[in-house]
């Protein structure tokens, strides 16, 4: 009779264990779920930016098409972006092109006093800032999401329940035109 309670006390605490440890993967995930939605928030925030920007610019700098137009392709290419590491590759692109649309802007001293220009670079770099964090938010989550899951036991739980490894939004290696926020100095 004894044994018998010890098996149950046993298989008890096992099945609260898996609960309680599904519970806290679903919360985890959740979380870095929250996280990526707050990067997006910031990037659409940023591609809404973009064309007001190429507008302002078009106006004093029409014959900067080329620059105008890989600014454009790589907004288009990172609203395009569906995977985490897809969004990262664009987001570098767009950073590299953003980072040409403003040296190209140093020819033109009407540009870079326009007030609608400044209160537009002015919210990108906002904007950027705010990416930044958001990126940074993000990737703690998903590294306490990872860990969680490769921890024995919770790695039985997360094999056994299919929670899987997330991506980390990161900039890629040797890409010095995205490693910050755009930086114009007037």
């Amino acid at each position: 009779m004894i044994i018998l309670y010890i098996v149950l006390g046993v298989l008890a605490a096992i099945v609260l264990y898996v609960v309680f440890a599904f519970n806290g993967f679903v919360a985890l995930k959740n979380r870095a779920q929250e996280a990526w939605s707050d990067i997006e928030v910031q990037m659409k925030r940023r591609y809404d930016l973009i064309p007001n920007l190429i507008e302002t610019v078009k106006g004093y700098a029409a014959h900067e098409s080329q620059t105008l137009q890989s600014v454009t392709d790589a907004r288009t290419a990172a609203m395009g972006a569906q995977s985490v590491g897809e969004h990262a590759q664009a987001e570098n692109m767009l950073t590299g092109a953003l980072k040409s649309l403003f040296a190209v802007s140093e020819a033109y001293p009407d540009l870079k006093a326009n007030t609608n220009f400044l209160e537009l670079q002015r919210e990108l770099s906002d904007t950027e800032n705010k990416v930044m964090a958001s990126r940074r938010f993000y990737n703690q989550n998903v590294m306490a999401m990872n860990t969680a899951i490769e921890q024995f036991p919770g790695n039985i739980i997360a094999s056994n329940f299919a929670f899987h490894r997330m991506e980390l939004f990161e900039l890629a290696e040797g890409e010095e035109a995205a490693r910050g926020p755009v930086k114009v100095q007037f």
